[in-house]
């Protein structure tokens, strides 16, 4: 398996993301809270059908508790907020702003450092993000998700295999993740994955997540045990 840096890897390991869909009408910094409380070491920020004004001031919040917990802060789509907001990182899409365009508003805006990841659906998709300077892709969905509207069929967990076999950053598996699946992702050697709807639609989120992370912990040990 190809890597990127370890201080990267090892943020990106425990990937969180809010989803208001599976909330239970619970408020995004709620559920974030929970999330961290929780033992999340990356958090996404994803809220596509919420004004910009409020997603500004959702993201402010969200940015203050990364910093507290020492957790990664990445907001979702928008590079422009993830820059207002003093975020860690940028995550976009297939159909978002072009990963060179996205380099170039950082650049300007004076943060060169800004984390970029991609999401990927496919082997041949993973290779070009990766060929263009991605930081880190999003790899999925391995197994059938309907966290997202108009997914895409899953790709299976031979097909994230394959992808960290040949992909030169940080790949973290992603889609339909639920605490019994952990281990077979950890067997075919991912080391970063992000859970959304397993965490997020529960009554008690910290304590989903804490379970579901040291599940995920556990995992990497057996496996780096043989």
């Amino acid at each position: 398996m190809i890597t990127g840096t370890p201080a990267l890897d090892k943020r990106l390991q425990c990937y969180a993301i809010t989803d208001q869909a599976s909330a239970l009408g619970r408020d995004d910094a709620m559920v974030a809270s929970a999330l961290l409380r929780g033992g999340s070491t990356c958090l996404q920020y994803r809220a596509k059908k919420t004004s910009a004004r409020e997603q500004w001031r959702v993201a402010v919040v969200l940015r203050r508790l990364c910093l507290e917990a020492g957790a990664l802060f990445i907001v979702n789509d928008r590079v422009d907020l993830a820059l207002a907001c003093g975020a860690d990182g940028v995550h976009l899409g297939q159909d978002d702003l072009p990963l060179a365009a996205a380099r170039s508003l950082a650049r300007d805006a004076g943060r060169p450092d800004l984390i970029v990841g991609i999401s990927t659906h496919s082997l041949a998709q993973a290779q070009a993000a990766a060929g263009e300077g991605a930081d880190y892709i999003g790899f999925g969905p391995v197994y059938a998700t309907r966290t997202k509207e108009n997914n895409v069929a899953p790709v299976g967990p031979d097909s994230l295999g394959e992808a960290l076999r040949v992909v030169a950053v940080p790949v973290v598996a992603i889609g339909g993740i639920k605490l019994d699946r952990l281990g077979e992702l950890a067997r075919q050697g991912a080391r970063q994955c992000a859970i959304v709807t397993a965490l997020t639609s529960q009554a008690d989120v910290a304590a989903a997540a804490t379970a579901h992370w040291s599940r995920w912990r556990e995992a990497l040990q057996e496996v780096s045990r043989h």
